[in-house]
C-alpha cells in the first residue's frame, strides 16, 4: 500500500465503494463485533519499573474546588440513542487574557427537547486566581438544543477564536466579539446544517487562508418516533433490553463547508468528495497531514462500520483511501464501534500514527503510520490493546505527562447502556479511565494507578480536552462526564524536565494557524506537533502545541511549516518558555513558565 494515494487510480476505491454500498443491510449495520483476545505471547509485559524514567505523575481532581459544578444534562435510563452519544468538551482562551477558559457541552432529554431544549454548551471564564466563572448567559451563548460536540477556530481572522457547535437538530456558530462576547451568526454564515451532528473539525483544505469546517453525522432519527428498547433485534444486548441503534437505523451523510471568506459558508460534501453516501455512523473527526505533503487530510471515526480517510487531492477534491491505507478496519478485517481518535507521533518517526477508541470487548486501536506503506495495526503488540479492553471508550489524546519528549495516551470510557448494571458478570455503566506511559520502544505500560486515577470515582465519561490550562509546563485534562459534572484532572507532574509551549499566529495563512506543524530538534531528539481544531471524542484540546524537554535546557531548532507552505525556522530558544510565533514575523511575545522542580537527591526511579 502507497502512503502517496493521489498517484493511485480512482478504480480501486470505487470498488472497494460499490462492494460497501452493495452489501446487504443487515451486514453494514450488523452490531460491532467482540474481538477475541490474542495468546499473551502476542501482549508485552506490564513492567511499571523502568531504569532510567522518571516518577509516574499524580493526577488530582480539582473540579468542584475551582467552580466546575454545572451539570451535564441527561437522562437516567438511555431509553434513546440521543440520549447516550453528548458530549464535547473544549479549551481555548475565549478573550486572549493568555488563560485557558472551558466549554462543555450540556445535552439535554427527550422531553426538555421537545419543549425547546437547554442551553447547547456552558463557557467558565478562567480568573486570575485559576478559579473558574460561569459566564454564558453574558456571553451570548444562549441558544436552545441538545449540545453534541464543540470545535475552535478564527474562521473571520479577526484574531478572536469563534466557538462551533454540534447538536442534534441542527449546530450553532458563535462570533466571538470580544472580551467572550458571543453573537450566534449560524443562518448568516450559512452553517446550521441538521440532522445528528456530532463531530467538527476545523482545516484549511484548499489553503487559501480560510479555515474550512467538516462536520460528522450519526444516525437519523424523528425524535418523535423512535424505536423502543427490545422493539427489534438491534435493540437487545447480551439479553437486555437497551436502546435502539446504531445498527438497524440509517446514516446521516456528513457536511463541509468551504469558507468564502466573507462571514458565509458553502456546503461543498459532494463535489469534494466527502459527502459520505453510503450513510455511515459518523463520530469523531479530525484534519491531519498524515502522509506529510503540506496539504491537510481528513480522518472520520465511524461507530460499527469502516472509518474513513480522505486524502487532499491538492485540488478541492478528496480521495477515499480508508481499506488502501489500512485504517477502516482493524488488522484482521473487523469494522469496531470507533468513537474518539487523535494523530500523533508517538515513536518519533517524523509521522502521525491513528489512536481511535472503540466499544467493549475490542481492542483500542492504535495504527502505526510507516509511511510509503501505510499503516500498520499495532494495537495488541504495543500493549495498548488489552487494558480497556472490555470497556466502551470515548475521549482520547496522547500527550507527554512527565514533560519526558515522549507522548503517552489517556482514555476515558463510560458505558452506553446502563441496564448493563443489572448482570451479574461484567463491566458496569460507570468505567475507569486508563493512562498509558510510552515506553520509548513502541509499546505501553497501563499505569493508571501509579497515577491515582483508580482511586476516583467512576463515571461513564465522554470527551476530553488535553492542555495546559494554569500555564504550569504541565498538560492538564477536563473531562466531560454524562449526567453529571465534568472532572478536571491537575496534572502534579513535580519532575525537574523541561518543555516549552508554542501559539503561532498566521498572517498569510489562517490567523490561528490551524494546520501548522511544528518539529524540534532538542537534545538530539526530534518532534513533531500540529495545531488542531476539533478531535479527542467531539472536543478541543488547547491550540498551543506543547513538547517536553527532558533535560535539555534549550531547543536547538524550530521548523515551522504554516499552512500557507511557508517554512521558517528559529535557533536556539531556551526551554520552559511559552512564545508567541506570527507568520513571517518571528516570536512576538515569551512568557516564562514555573522553573521545574529540583533533581531528586537520590537516583530511584520508578
Amino acid at each position: 500500500m502507497l502512503c502517496h494515494f493521489s498517484r493511485l487510480s480512482a478504480v480501486p476505491i470505487s470498488f472497494v465503494l460499490l462492494l460497501l454500498s452493495s452489501a446487504s443491510t443487515d451486514t453494514l449495520r450488523a452490531q460491532s463485533t467482540a474481538v477475541p483476545l490474542p495468546p499473551s505471547a502476542r501482549l508485552p509485559p506490564r513492567k511499571v519499573n523502568r531504569p532510567g524514567f522518571p516518577p509516574i505523575p499524580k493526577f488530582k481532581d480539582i473540579a468542584q474546588a475551582v467552580g466546575l459544578t454545572v451539570s451535564h444534562i441527561s437522562s437516567g435510563e438511555k431509553r434513546y440513542i440521543i440520549e447516550s452519544m453528548s458530549g464535547g468538551a473544549g479549551l481555548f482562551d475565549c478573550d486572549d487574557d493568555g488563560r485557558l477558559d472551558i466549554v462543555l457541552v450540556n445535552g439535554s432529554t427527550v422531553d426538555r427537547f421537545l419543549k425547546g431544549g437547554d442551553p447547547m454548551v456552558t463557557l467558565y471564564h478562567q480568573e486570575p486566581d485559576g478559579t473558574f466563572k460561569d459566564i454564558t448567559k453574558q456571553a451570548g451563548l444562549t441558544r436552545p438544543g441538545w449540545g453534541m460536540g464543540v470545535a475552535v477556530a478564527d474562521y473571520d481572522n479577526d484574531g478572536k477564536l469563534d466557538l462551533f457547535v454540534t447538536g442534534y437538530g441542527g449546530s450553532v456558530l458563535y462570533h466571538n466579539l470580544g472580551n467572550c462576547r458571543f453573537e450566534d451568526v449560524t443562518e448568516k454564515a450559512g452553517v446550521r446544517g441538521g440532522g445528528f451532528s456530532t463531530g467538527a473539525a476545523w482545516g484549511d483544505y484548499d489553503r487559501d487562508g480560510n479555515v474550512d469546517l467538516f462536520v460528522s453525522r450519526y444516525t437519523h432519527v424523528d425524535i418523535a418516533h423512535m424505536p423502543e428498547p427490545g422493539s427489534n433485534k438491534f435493540c437487545l444486548y447480551k439479553g437486555l433490553q437497551v436502546q435502539c441503534g446504531p445498527w438497524g437505523l440509517p446514516g446521516e451523510s456528513d457536511l463541509l463547508y468551504h469558507n468564502r471568506g466573507d462571514g458565509t459558508f458553502e456546503e461543498v460534501s459532494q463535489k469534494t468528495g466527502v459527502h459520505n453516501q453510503i450513510g455511515y455512523y459518523g463520530l469523531g473527526a479530525m484534519w491531519s497531514d498524515y502522509d506529510n505533503d503540506g496539504w491537510p487530510d481528513l480522518v472520520v471515526a465511524n461507530d460499527s462500520v469502516p472509518n474513513y480517510l480522505y486524502h487532499n487531492n491538492h485540488n478541492g477534491t478528496f480521495s477515499e483511501v480508508g481499506m488502501l491505507a489500512g485504517i477502516s478496519l482493524s488488522g484482521d478485517g473487523t469494522q469496531l464501534g470507533n468513537m474518539g481518535l487523535d494523530f500523533a507521533d508517538y515513536d518519533h518517526s517524523g509521522r502521525f500514527s491513528l489512536f481511535i477508541t472503540t466499544f467493549q470487548e475490542q481492542p483500542k486501536a492504535l495504527w502505526r503510520n510507516t509511511g510509503a506503506n501505510g499503516f500498520e495495526d499495532v494495537s495488541w503488540p504495543s500493549g495498548i490493546g488489552r487494558p480497556s479492553y472490555p470497556d466502551v471508550c470515548w475521549g482520547t489524546g496522547f500527550f507527554d505527562m512527565a514533560n519526558t519528549g515522549w507522548l503517552d495516551l489517556l482514555i476515558a470510557c463510560g458505558h452506553v447502556y446502563p441496564q448493563i448494571d443489572s448482570l451479574e458478570n461484567g463491566p458496569h455503566y460507570r468505567q475507569p479511565l486508563f493512562l498509558q506511559r510510552n515506553n520509548r520502544d513502541g509499546t505501553f505500560d497501563e499505569v493508571s494507578k501509579e497515577a491515582g486515577l483508580t482511586d476516583l470515582p467512576l463515571k461513564s465519561r465522554r470527551g476530553a480536552a488535553f492542555g495546559d490550562i494554569f500555564n504550569t509546563g504541565n498538560i492538564d485534562v477536563v473531562l466531560l462526564n454524562v449526567g453529571e459534572p465534568p472532572t478536571l484532572l491537575l496534572n502534579q507532574n513535580d519532575t525537574p524536565n523541561h518543555r516549552a509551549l508554542f501559539k503561532v499566529i498566521g498572517t498569510k495563512s489562517n490567523r490561528a494557524a490551524i494546520g501548522a506543524r511544528i518539529t524540534i530538534l532538542a537534545s538530539g531528539v526530534r518532534q513533531v506537533g500540529e495545531v488542531r481544531a476539533g478531535g479527542s471524542y467531539l472536543s478541543q484540546n488547547d491550540l498551543r502545541i506543547h513538547f517536553g524537554l527532558g533535560t535539555s535546557t534549550k531547543i536547538d531548532s524550530v521548523e515551522i511549516r504554516w499552512p500557507s507552505g511557508k517554512l521558517e525556522t528559529l535557533k536556539n530558544l531556551p526551554a520552559d518558555t511559552i512564545y508567541t510565533i506570527v507568520e513571517s514575523s518571528g516570536i512576538r511575545d515569551t512568557k516564562p513558565l514555573p522553573a521545574p522542580a529540583a533533581p531528586a537527591p537520590s537516583a530511584a526511579n520508578h
